[in-house]
């Protein structure tokens, strides 16, 4: 491994299941560290009023008391996106916005779901004929194309640089990068073409995506269109560390653990599944911390082996 494994548990998400875990997980000592941004969560945005025990409140609220109480554990955070997570041995390598890597023994995925289509004419109908939605899973598919990447945050950056080394030409369609300052100067610094202040209007074709089509009049010719919005999803992820997915292939498979099909691996809150209600997520965050701390205690202890006496 190139990087130390220097964590525990490395969790992914801000939201309640992320920030549940990391209670869990560093009130059983373990190095946490938790990565994404507390208002990218969809409780940031909502009024609570039916969870145990509380009155109405703001999700906002919640999440920044939640986040001080990880904290006052010693949970560590780093509000950036993970780009990129490679298993190494009984390890994985995480690699951040801002560059930065760092290894961990156990990983929580807890990000939520993306609700990432467009809605533009043409998506639907061309999905699987040159629109997807995982750079990683479909991008080989366009060695020395023309392609589009849609979206501002993680995904459609980093989707756009990998894409950078298979297709011939690579624009990136956003509203607004949303990504760190570190991202967002890779990213100008490529060989990528920001379209930045627009939406895509029509994703045109017939049997095949043939262009598409933005809100300021551009027509782009090609023949991928890669709706990257969120961070990374279920897919993305599921494909890097091969994952299972449930029976809808929506969502990521876990046991009463809330391990997923990789050893180290675990899950909470609305990656797995409905009921996607904050109570159920605070509950499977609670499980996924307890088990993420003991699977790396454990795997900790197996590579000291047996104390000499």
């Amino acid at each position: 491994m190139s990087t130390p494994c220097v964590y525990d548990v490395a969790i992914l998400g801000l939201g309640p299941a992320g920030l549940q875990a990391a209670i869990h997980a560093a009130r059983k000592k373990a190095a946490v560290i938790m990565l994404g941004r507390a208002n990218k969560s969809s409780l940031f945005w909502a009024h609570v009023e039916n969870f145990l025990g509380l009155g109405k409140t703001s999700g906002e609220d919640m999440l920044a008391a939640g986040l001080e109480q990880a904290k006052g554990f010693g949970a560590e955070v780093l509000e950036e996106d993970a780009l990129s997570i490679e298993p190494h041995g009984r390890c994985f390598e995480i690699a951040t916005e801002s560059g930065r890597r760092f290894g961990t023994r156990a990983l929580i995925i807890a990000t939520g779901t993306a609700r990432n289509t467009l809605g533009a004419p043409g998506e639907k109908e061309l999905l699987g004929r040159g629109v997807s939605y995982c750079v990683e899973c479909d991008g080989g598919f366009f060695k020395n194309e023309d392609v589009a990447v849609v979206g501002g945050r993680s995904a459609a950056a980093g989707g756009a640089l990998t894409l950078l080394a298979i297709a011939r030409t690579v624009h990136l369609v956003c509203d607004r990068l949303d990504v760190s300052p570190a991202l967002a100067a890779r990213l100008r610094e490529s060989g990528a073409i920001l379209h930045e202040g627009v939406k895509v209007k029509a994703i045109r074709g017939e049997r095949q995506v043939e262009a598409l089509e933005l809100s300021d009049g551009t027509l782009l010719p090609v023949s991928g269109v890669f709706i990257e919005q969120g961070a990374k999803g279920v897919l993305e992820l599921a494909s890097s560390l091969g994952l299972t997915l449930d029976e809808s292939m929506k969502y990521l498979a876990t046991d009463k653990q809330q391990a997923t099909s990789a050893a180290g691996v675990f899950a909470a809150g609305d990656i797995c599944g409905p009921p996607l209600q904050m109570a159920k997520a605070v509950g499977e965050g609670c499980v996924a911390g307890i088990n993420a701390a003991a699977y790396a205690r454990n795997l900790t202890l197996a590579q000291e082996g047996p104390a000499e006496g």
